[in-house]
């Protein structure tokens, strides 16, 4: 288990989760998230968005 920061969502007081941006280094908000079926979603902003891969079904 990491201990980064950005390394699991965190949970705020509705329920609701943060994810930020997993590039190395980076500490935005990862609003767009890309995951393969039956595995963990990956989150990415908007500058590093390219790193992650759609999903394709």
């Amino acid at each position: 288990m990491s201990d980064e920061p950005n390394a699991l969502p965190h949970s705020t007081p509705a329920g609701l989760y943060e994810h930020y941006c997993e590039h190395d280094g980076c500490a935005r908000w990862g609003s767009f998230g890309f995951a393969r079926a039956k595995e963990a979603p990956h989150w990415f902003c908007f500058e590093h968005r390219d790193e992650g891969e759609p999903c394709r079904a």
